[in-house]
């Protein structure tokens, strides 16, 4: 699949997520890189949520705002053969989407998820379990 087309279905399948989710949430990137795991060689990331959190001592975030990113390259990286681009994207889509609705209500549930799944990698152990 070519970058263009990647921006393509990211943008068809953004557009079918209720607006009442997207609430806070100043858009979605595509960025045409591949993002490593930092310290995991061959792991990369498809897409992570972007949260200033909240203001701090520095004078806070107004201006920065809450963002998806997806990695096009990292998509790229982990396609095989019958990979679901379709399916791939719009399952990380609602994971990224549902840290930002985490966010917003005061929560880290998933945070705490993907730390675990991570660590569990780490030690060996296989990542989708947690």
């Amino acid at each position: 699949m070519s970058y263009e087309a990647f921006v393509e279905l990211v943008e068809r399948l953004w557009e079918e997520v209720p607006e009442d989710f997207k609430r806070g949430l100043q858009g979605v990137h595509v960025f045409p890189e591949a993002k490593p795991e930092p310290g995991l060689r061959g792991v990369w990331r498809l897409g992570e949520y972007l949260d200033p959190g909240p203001p701090s001592a520095f004078g806070g975030f107004e201006d920065l705002g809450r963002h998806i990113a997806l990695y096009y390259g990292s998509f790229l990286e982990v396609a095989g053969e019958g990979f679901d681009w379709e399916a791939e994207v719009w399952e990380t889509l609602l994971h990224e989407l549902r840290h930002h609705l985490e966010s917003l209500a005061g929560r880290d549930d998933l945070v705490q998820e993907d730390l675990r799944r991570l660590d569990a990698f780490r030690r060996g152990g296989p990542f989708g379990e947690g």
